[in-house]
């Protein structure tokens, strides 16, 4: 029969000889390597059964149930255990049967500490041996950025793996506290400024980000470094993505824009966010949209009585009913096809679920869309709006929760004065009964549908050139998840007549992102992806803002949620010009309209009419 080294058989050889020579070696130790002749005897007597006890001991133990190339401190545990108990049942045997002649109380001991290192090392050095010499053979030189648990982790899976290939070479991190320090034999040899020289010094190929808590900027500063050297580079999720996950070389991915622009977690007290919603009917209108739908599968979370999705894309409530029966199976929800301004529909919608809380995410939004589509864009953001809240008023529904826009700001586009007309109504609306009406601003949302994303990927894709308006416009960023939790707190918080803005920390330019798309994508902006100025389209503005100068802008208390203190909408007069649009609107004048939408918003600036 071939014996295969490293099989079962092997190791068992070679732990019966380590126990014969920690047998001997104890008889040496005890008598200075001059072992009397008398005791030889004894221990040649005591040979065969030490050994036979202390093998079949090892092998009840599990010693053989695991693989050299893997072998940690459980193992050894596993081997101190087994030798303890061994040694233990060897020495009252003995001392039953002869009265442990010829057998010195301190062979027993020395016997117990050699059999332990003579068994355990080679397993452990062969261990390093082959994490250590033969995988640098195969495997890509590699930086790790992170020296916390997700990058011994991760070291220790790349490491643990003989196909891997990923060879970790060192790591760096920013914490001082961290310098020179050792994970799994890997030194934290610098900091993420050190990224270029490190690359340089120790030949590495790629670099891997184990930073799940990393911000947006400390990603976008990793990233820039890696660009720098034309390196690639990949990223353990975040930390929210690695809630269900465990840390593998497999957990790597690419970097995302999302990585880049939108990494910071928010945390939430999602017990105040289910006792507020839980066992409640909840209405999104606009359900089928990039908020709208991440917004239901976030409410679908905690489990509310019913759930009503709205929205009049037959094609996005398909895909969102699939999605949703799949992910929720448990839930209780309706699908609605229609539209917000059906009053018809509306009222038996509301009448019919009774909900308690209706979130209205229903509004066309594409700005230069929506510039010459001045009939339609104040039909649907302010008709619409103004339907499903007298709607809910009628019903007593408890709460309603407007989703509004930074382009509502100082608006100086068609969209940005609807939905700044929409916050206008909301407000005057929220002291006219007892529904209370709550209005949520934030800026654009990474990857929505139509957003600038998807649009620069497709342009990618296609070779370019990316397509750019200004050099210097700047939008505030956020991802879709993120927005519709904070949203879902806002619910929470809101006693009534609040505009609450998200903290969308700083501006990102356009051509930034442009860049970084590029980069990621593997190409060279400028040289394999040309991106070209087109210029400011129609009711664009070149920065937004998210608050008004006489919005006293509040903290709340709570994490990325602030508080746009706004001044009481409450003359009847407001009312009467929304009556005076919703006239024009079904006469399809839009002069009119436009008048009718300025009169309502004095700030806005439309300067194509």
């Amino acid at each position: 029969m071939k014996i295969k080294f490293r099989s079962r058989t092997t190791i068992f050889i070679h732990d019966l000889v380590m126990v014969v020579i920690a047998w001997w070696g104890a008889y040496w130790l005890r008598f200075n390597f001059d072992i009397p002749s008398e005791f030889v005897a004894s221990a040649w007597r005591m040979q065969t059964y030490v050994v036979c006890t202390q093998s079949l001991i090892f092998w009840l133990f599990g010693l053989y149930r695991g693989v050299w190339r893997f072998s940690s401190l459980p193992d050894l545990f596993r081997i101190l255990k087994a030798v303890l108990i061994g040694i233990t049942f060897i020495g009252f045997s003995l001392s039953l049967y002869n009265g442990l002649a010829g057998v010195p109380g301190a062979v027993l001991i020395l016997y117990v500490f050699l059999s332990l290192v003579l068994v355990s090392v080679p397993r452990f050095c062969y261990r390093f041996w082959k994490e250590s010499i033969l995988q640098e053979a195969d495997g890509q030189r590699v930086l790790v950025v992170g020296a916390g648990v997700a990058s011994e982790m991760l070291v220790r899976d790349l490491q643990g793996d003989h196909v891997s290939k990923y060879i970790p070479i060192a790591l760096v991190d920013d914490d001082p506290a961290k310098r020179r320090r050792e994970i799994r034999g890997l030194r934290v040899v610098g900091q993420v400024d050190d990224i270029p020289r490190l690359i340089e010094q120790y030949n590495i190929a790629i670099v891997l980000i184990a930073i799940p808590s990393a911000t947006d900027a400390q990603m976008r500063r990793i990233v820039e470094h890696c660009e720098r050297c034309h390196i690639p580079f990949l990223t353990l999720p975040s930390v929210k993505e690695m809630l269900t996950c465990q840390v593998s070389g497999e957990s790597l991915r690419d970097v995302s824009i999302k990585d880049i622009l939108g990494r910071e977690p928010v945390r939430l007290n999602w017990t105040a966010i289910k006792a507020s919603l839980k066992d409640k009917c909840i209405l999104v209108t606009g359900g089928g949209g990039s908020i709208g739908s991440e917004l239901c599968k976030q409410v679908a979370r905690i489990n509310p009585a019913q759930l009503i999705i709205f929205d009049q894309s037959e094609f996005s409530l398909y895909e969102l009913d699939a999605e949703i029966s799949r992910i929720f199976p448990a839930l209780k929800y309706e699908i609605v096809l229609g539209d917000v301004t059906d009053r018809r529909l509306v009222k038996k919608v509301i009448q019919q679920y009774r909900p308690d809380v209706i979130f209205h995410a229903a509004a066309y939004k594409h700005v230069p869309l929506l510039e010459k589509q001045i009939s339609q864009a104040v039909f649907n953001n302010v008709v619409g709006t103004k339907v499903v809240a007298e709607e809910a008023m009628a019903a007593n529904v408890e709460r309603f929760i407007l989703i509004s826009t930074d382009k509502a700001v100082n608006p100086e586009n068609v969209m940005g004065a609807t939905k700044r007309a929409a916050e206008i109504l909301c407000q005057y609306f929220n002291h006219a009964g007892i529904t209370r009406f709550i209005t949520v601003r934030f800026g654009n949302v990474l990857d929505s549908a139509g957003s600038v994303v998807p649009i620069f990927r497709a342009q990618i894709k296609a070779g370019g050139p990316v397509t750019v308006t200004h050099p210097d416009i700047s939008r505030y960023f956020m991802t879709i998840p993120e927005a519709c939790q904070l949203i879902m707190k806002a619910e929470t918080v809101g006693d009534g007549g609040e505009i609450f803005v998200l903290d969308m920390g700083q501006p990102i330019k356009i051509a930034y992102l442009a860049e970084q798309m590029i980069l990621l994508s593997g190409k060279q902006p400028h040289i394999d992806i040309a991106i070209t100025y087109i210029g400011l389209r129609s009711g664009e503005k070149l920065h937004e803002e998210l608050f008004y100068n006489d919005e006293s802008l509040l903290a709340t208390g709570y994490e990325k949620l602030l508080l746009a203190k706004a001044f009481d909408q409450t003359d009847p007069i407001t009312m009467a010009t929304f009556n005076e649009v919703v006239a024009a609107c079904e006469l399809g004048d839009d002069t009119v309209i436009l008048a009718g939408l300025k009169k309502l918003v004095p700030e806005f600036k439309h300067s194509s009419h």
